[in-house]
Parts: C-alpha cells; sequence; structure tokens
C-alpha cells in the first residue's frame, strides 16, 4: 500500500523506518514545520523531517491542517493508508482522505491514558503495565475505535525514559503488524466505549504546576513523581538561600528509604558527603541525581561537594 506518514518526535521515527523498509511505500512525510531553538536560534528540523531527508522521503510542513494547499498537495500522493504518530490532533478534511482510513499508534493501553503526555502519566501513577495501542481516528481524541495493541511490563524503578524507549520499539512493530492485517482486511475493531470507562486515568500535558514535588505526599507517590518525569522535563522543587531568591532544583534520580520521616515534610537531611534525604509525609527519599538552576546535572557525590545545606531552605507552597 501507498503510505503517508504523520509524526514530529524521535519516537515516530522507530515506525516510520519500520514502515519504509517494508513492503509498502512511504510515499511522503508530514511533520511539524521548522523552529528555532537552541541559544542560537538556529532552525531546527525535526527528527521525522531529518529520517526523511537521509532517505529521500517528500515532506510535507503545513502550519495549518485545512490550508487547501496543503490538502491538494496530501491528495497528490494518493495514498492508501494515512499513519500517525505522536503528531497534532487531525481535522476530518484529513484523516477521511485516505481509502483505507487513517490509524494512530499511541503510547498506552487506551482507552486508559488518553492524553498529550501517557507513558509520563503511567509511571507517575505507579501502573506495572502499559503499553502501545493502534486506533482509527475519529473526531475526538484518542476515542477512536481499537485496532490491536501490545503491552509492556513497568517496573518499580523504571523511568518514562526506559519506557519510552521500550514503547517506541513497540509502536513500530504495532505500526507494521496494524498495516499487514488493514490491508488483508483482518481487522477486528474494538469500540473504546465497550470498555470499562468508569475508571479512566487520563495523561493531560505537563507544566509547572504538576511536575513540582509536593513533600507533604507520601514518599512512594514523590518517588514515582521523580522517575516519571526523568529524564523529561523532570520533577523540580524550589529552594531558597540566604539572600532569600527562589532556586530551582531538579531532581533526576531518587531512592525511596525504609527511614520514617522525624521532621516535617520538606526538612533536608545531609551528611554533606554522599547523602542527601528529605523528609516527605511518612517517609524519607534518597536524592541521587540533582541539577541545581545555573548548574549542571551531577550526582549526589559530586553535588554535595558544592552544596552547602546549612545556606538553603526548602520552599513548600
Amino acid at each position: 500500500m501507498k503510505i503517508v506518514f504523520m509524526g514530529t518526535p524521535e519516537f515516530a521515527v522507530a515506525s516510520l523506518d519500520a514502515l519504509n523498509q517494508s513492503e509498502h511505500e512511504v510515499v511522503a512525510v508530514v511533520t511539524a514545520p521548522d523552529k528555532p531553538a537552541g541559544r542560537g536560534l538556529k532552525i531546527q528540523y525535526s527528527e521525522v523531517k531529518q529520517y526523511a531527508l537521509e532517505h529521500q522521503i517528500p515532506i510535507l510542513q503545513p502550519i495549518k491542517l485545512k490550508d487547501p494547499e496543503f490538502l491538494e498537495s496530501l491528495k497528490s500522493y494518493a495514498a492508501d493508508l494515512f499513519v500517525v504518530v505522536a503528531f497534532r490532533m487531525l481535522p476530518e478534511e484529513v484523516f477521511l482522505m485516505p481509502p483505507k482510513g487513517t490509524f494512530n499508534i499511541h503510547g498506552s493501553l487506551l482507552p486508559q491514558y488518553r492524553g498529550a503526555a501517557p507513558i509520563h502519566w503511567a509511571v507517575i501513577n505507579g501502573e506495572t503495565k502499559t503499553g502501545v495501542t493502534s486506533f482509527f481516528l475519529n473526531h475526538e481524541i484518542d476515542k477512536g475505535d481499537i485496532i490491536d495493541f501490545k503491552d509492556c511490563e513497568i517496573s518499580e524503578e523504571d523511568t518514562t525514559g526506559q519506557i519510552y524507549e521500550r514503547l517506541m520499539k513497540l509502536g513500530a512493530q504495532l505500526a507494521i503488524e496494524t498495516v499487514r492485517k488493514i490491508a488483508e482486511g483482518k481487522i477486528h475493531l474494538k469500540p473504546q466505549d465497550h470498555f470499562d470507562l468508569s475508571q479512566l486515568k487520563m495523561a493531560p500535558k505537563l507544566n509547572k504546576e504538576n511536575t513540582k514535588i509536593d513533600w507533604n505526599k507520601p514518599a512512594r507517590e514523590v518517588y514515582n513523581l521523580i522517575r516519571g518525569l526523568s529524564p523529561y522535563p523532570t520533577a523540580y522543587t524550589l529552594i531558597q538561600n540566604l539572600n532569600g531568591e527562589e532556586i530551582v532544583l531538579k531532581c533526576y534520580k531518587a531512592e525511596l528509604l525504609d527511614e520514617k520521616s522525624t521532621d516535617k515534610p520538606g526538612t533536608i537531611i545531609t551528611d554533606k558527603k554522599k547523602k542527601l534525604t528529605i523528609c516527605c509525609s511518612d517517609y524519607q527519599i534518597s536524592l541521587l541525581e540533582l541539577q541545581l538552576q545555573g548548574k549542571s546535572k551531577m550526582d549526589i557525590y559530586t553535588f554535595l561537594q558544592g552544596f552547602r545545606s546549612d545556606n538553603y531552605t526548602m520552599i513548600l507552597k
């Protein structure tokens, strides 16, 4: 079949590569417009565009998905099927265009974790299992009929970065299998309203509010937040220096301790050499990888060589 692939970040590249190496033909790629990034504001291509350039696949980068010129260009490729991985919401004019439909690969076991950050929230919420789902697009975000899925275990130590890597590979496998089933006419759709929707967990966008650590919570919740936001965008807390300035402290890696909190939540306890723990509502958490505002990321040993805990207090708000 002729396929138009739509995606932007690294997560989408594995699926694009799998399809490009299959017996099917990727006739074009649709990805985000180039944008300036970094200190020098150099124009940066998306990972999907970089792959497409390397493999000489035609590229479309519309600013507006309803733009008539874009729609005409898209139509000219006469694709049988559109495949979407980590892209934006498509209008009806786009997803209804190909005769075989448009399917998406989503980083969760739908209907759970609909939304922008499904991998992060599965880890943050302490799930022991997640996966990837292929489903046909419709008018509502992440609510189309399910075609197929693959699941993946989550251990107590896994970070979002580790699960991301696993799901990226599983997503590529699922994309190939889903295309094959559609080509062979062997799909058995499962409408999402056939599932129990009474206990739905969502995956909203990550922001400054929901990535900030609340030390008043139990240690396991804090621990899950830290690993669920590692390596990006990273859980953070605020500390205050002797001048009253608020400083961001990012937490990349932590360890749950069986030591009960004897001080109020947010209290910093350290031997000033190789251990720094923070009191939560029940137990303490040991911080292992940190980044102080304006500094590089460091392991705890390096961090404590320059950090004087007496000069800082935790801000709880």
